[in-house]
């Protein structure tokens, strides 16, 4: 689901930083000189149980200074809850009060001490995580204790992780009864006037019959103030998803029972509960469920058994061939995620590099007479300025050469393409040809291919290549002749797609000029899916596997900046260098060059933590630092700097996720680092200290190249079949030759009764299995009241789909 902006307000470059926690914080990518950007870009991001707000902050980027802070919209986790279906709308922005810019916790004892005189005990233990005031990155914070018009004041230098460890007494007997006690926490500062923190209310008369009350409490912002003026506003599309993943053998049996209903088994009979999925599943939740089901069976390792169902499904309901998987059906969303899921790396090495030569060349390209600018178009020599006609040559030759390379390109990846999607567009190829096998329709079965192929994977990529990850950032603005170029690239191959050319000029006459090309291209996609579906994969199968481009693998690398410090505590000016870092599934490695021997390495199940740095510790916002174990039980840190928030992201979300089976992991940490003789953010001088802040190990940023999940895609179908269950026992399924309503085969004894009326062969398989995923969400939802979290193999609460 994507997110708009709409922004009323002058600003020449925008982008967006999403606020989720201190140690994941995504930024869109910056749209140029504009007031109504749209980004369409989504993330999913899996966030502890324990978040509170999640804040929204609109960017003007400058190249020189510091971005300028427009507006912002904030949400609350109860207002999320509130609606299971996502929020969807546009939210007014609102101006920055730093007297609500507060975050963090604070570590408080009150007690109620003696008879007569009563006494009341606030001791301040500690605080962390506060918000970063000063420009230095930190804050000088000072807690204000107050009661019966009473204060006590303590501050502390330089730290957002203060340890005030100090006691302050109040006598209860001469206030009244509802005199609350409010401790706040303020940024002191000498010239200018103190910045608020946050505070904590506490009712004392419910304090007086528990007589002590000690933890962590959340710090919260003074009354809130109502801005003046309009900012502009938001689109967002938001949901929250609490989900407790239970161990692997709870999923077993739906997993089973899945790979039942596709499997080969079925002897021709139809898979009732796949059609039920089908049937049941409304247009708001089959893009989700889609995606789900195609990663379970990917793991599994019968997607293509799983899409042959759904092609069979979708024909037969299909009469008219012109609109074969045309409409957002099951079949058409699961084989678009299917796609996007096993073929993204497949996609990026047939179209990066055309897409970067495009950037690189900065080419202005326009066909249509009404849209030409010559301006845009350039000069030729001596000044003279280009004519209509020979800017629409010339773009015609651009465009041919663009569109010739693509289709070389196409045709040879025949030869790398990933065995599973060979074997989807050779099922799909051959559906379609056994159910419309009249001559007339002799082009349906390679439009069947093409419309998933061209029009739903390789042109959107082209228009959006910053949404397929070809791109790190959007076509610039100010040379948006990019733009144009790849709409018009485009709409070139959507055109081969349709093997029609006919239609097309006919629509839009000034593409014309590429007909030619387009026909030459409908000849080649016709030649390379004939090759591509008639190619027999058990050939050569190793070598396949050797050049296929599989999905969901763990693996990152690149230049990055790295220190590694031993023992030492005092830290170099200088201390980064630039290696290249390597992530695979067992280690973490670095070496000076790409192609060199590396140099060191980390296992990573030695791996305790991997979290950010304070922005004041090395000067730069985007250190990270990960926390191993030697041999010697010692521990080693290795910081790593990297080139932008979202890098920090990817390498944080990615090592978090390579090292999520760990055991031996810490609970806290230190953000700051040790120079000196103490740590830098709470200022400790014990160097074994361990930790002032909680450590984030199950903070991810969903990545497009993650692992498949087949627990957590397991929990999302039960939760799904769970949502639909009503609807599907008002369903009908086939019994034989007559029909009986699915109440009937989902309530246990009247399947049995009917069952003992008929003939035991009248019942299929797939029947009895209906009856059984009926008592299996019964005994899921048993398991999940009952279970404790605690003893649970993963636990992801807060999944927050932040669908944006």
């Amino acid at each position: 689901m994507p997110l708009w902006c709409c922004l009323m307000t002058l600003s020449l470059c925008l982008s967006m930083l999403i606020s989720l926690t201190l140690s994941i914080s995504p930024r869109t990518a910056t749209i140029w000189k504009t007031l109504s950007p749209f980004w369409g870009e989504e993330y999913n991001v899996h966030l502890p149980p324990s978040f509170h707000t999640i804040s929204f902050h609109v960017l003007d980027e400058d190249s020189l200074s510091r971005d300028d802070v427009i507006g912002k919209v904030s949400i609350n986790k109860e207002a999320l809850a509130a609606k299971p279906q996502g929020l969807d709308g546009w939210v007014n922005l609102t101006e920055i009060d730093p007297d609500e810019e507060v975050q963090g916790e604070i570590h408080l004892q009150i007690s109620v001490l003696g008879d007569i005189p009563r006494i009341l005990r606030c001791q301040v233990l500690e605080a962390r995580d506060l918000a970063k005031k000063d420009r230095n990155g930190a804050s000088d914070p000072f807690v204000r204790v107050r009661y019966n018009c009473k204060t006590h004041e303590s501050v502390i230098k330089k730290s957002c992780y203060p340890r005030w460890n100090e006691s302050f007494e109040f006598e209860l007997d001469d206030a009244p009864l509802d005199t609350p006690l409010s401790v706040e926490v303020w940024d002191w500062d000498l010239v200018s006037k103190n910045d608020f923190l946050g505070k904590v209310l506490f009712n004392i008369h419910r304090l007086q019959s528990a007589h002590q009350e000690e933890g962590w409490f959340r710090l919260v912002p003074d009354k809130p103030k109502h801005s003046q003026g309009t900012l502009g506003s938001l689109r967002l599309q938001l949901r929250l998803r609490d989900e407790t993943v239970l161990p692997s053998s709870h999923y077993q049996p739906l997993t089973e029972l899945l790979c039942q209903s596709v499997g080969p088994h079925l002897n021709g009979n139809w898979p009732d509960l796949i059609m039920l999925v089908d049937e049941t599943t409304t247009a708001e939740s089959r893009q989700e469920v889609a995606s789900n089901l195609v990663k379970l069976f990917l793991g599994q390792g019968l997607a293509k058994e799983f899409l042959d169902v759904l092609f069979k499904l979708e024909l037969d309901k299909t009469s008219e061939p012109n609109t074969l998987f045309r409409s957002n059906s099951l079949a058409s969303k699961s084989m678009e995620s299917f796609l996007k899921v096993a073929g993204m790396q497949y996609l990026h090495r047939l179209l990066g590099p055309l897409i970067n030569r495009i950037f690189e060349e900065k080419k202005y390209v326009e066909l249509d007479p009404n849209k030409v600018e010559l301006k845009e178009a350039g000069c030729t020599g001596l000044h003279r300025v280009h004519t209509e006609a020979e800017v629409i040559q010339q773009s015609t030759s651009l465009l041919q050469s663009y569109l010739s390379e693509l289709l070389h390109a196409i045709v040879q990846s025949a030869s790398y393409c990933p065995v599973a999607l060979c074997q989807a567009f050779q099922q799909l190829y051959q559906c379609v040809n056994k159910r419309f096998p009249e001559p007339e329709y002799r082009k349906v079965k390679f439009i069947a291919v093409t419309s998933f192929l061209c029009l739903r994977f390789i042109s959107p990529a082209i228009m959006s290549p910053k949404l397929f990850h070809l791109r790190e950032k959007h076509a610039d603005a100010r040379t948006k002749w990019w733009c144009r170029t790849l709409l018009l690239l485009a709409k070139a191959i959507q055109t081969i797609g349709n093997l029609d050319t006919l239609t097309c000029c006919s629509k839009e006459p000034w593409m014309v000029p590429l007909q030619p090309a387009i026909q030459l291209g409908i000849t080649q996609l016709k030649d390379f899916i004939s090759r591509l579906v008639s190619c027999d994969n058990s050939e050569d199968l190793g070598l396949q596997q050797r050049m296929s481009l599989q999905c969901g693998s763990m693996e990152k690398e690149g230049f990055i900046l790295l220190h590694r410090t031993k023992d030492k505590s005092m830290l170099m000016t200088s201390p980064f260098k630039k290696y290249y870092v390597t992530l695979n599934k067992d280690t973490l490695s670095y070496a000076r060059t790409q192609h060199s021997k590396k140099s060191s390495f980390i296992s990573l199940p030695r791996i305790r933590a991997v979290e950010k740095v304070e922005e004041k510790s090395f000067g730069s916002a985007n250190v990270m630092q990960i926390i191993s174990s030697r041999d010697n039980g010692l521990v080693e840190k290795l910081y790593l700097d990297c080139k932008s928030v979202n890098e920090l992201n990817q390498w944080l979300s990615a090592l978090r996720k390579a090292c999520s089976h760990n055991t031996d992991t810490m609970s806290s940490y230190h953000p700051g680092i040790y120079k000196g003789d103490r740590w830098s953010c709470c200022h400790q001088k014990d160097k074994a200290d361990p930790g002032c802040d909680k450590t984030k190990h199950g903070v991810t940023l969903q990545e497009w190249y993650d692992p498949l999940d087949p627990d957590l895609e397991s929990q999302l179908i039960y939760r799904h079949l769970i949502g639909v269950r009503q609807a599907m026992r008002y369903s009908s399924i086939p019994i034989g030759e007559t029909y009986i309503p699915l109440v009937s085969a989902l309530d246990e004894a009247c399947l049995a009764q009917w069952i003992q009326w008929n003939s035991p062969k009248s019942a299929s398989p797939n029947h009895l299995a209906l009856l059984w995923l009926n008592q299996l969400l019964k005994v899921f939802e048993r398991k999940q009241i009952l279970f404790e979290p605690k003893s649970v193999h993963r636990c992801i609460a807060g999944s927050c789909v932040l669908v944006l």
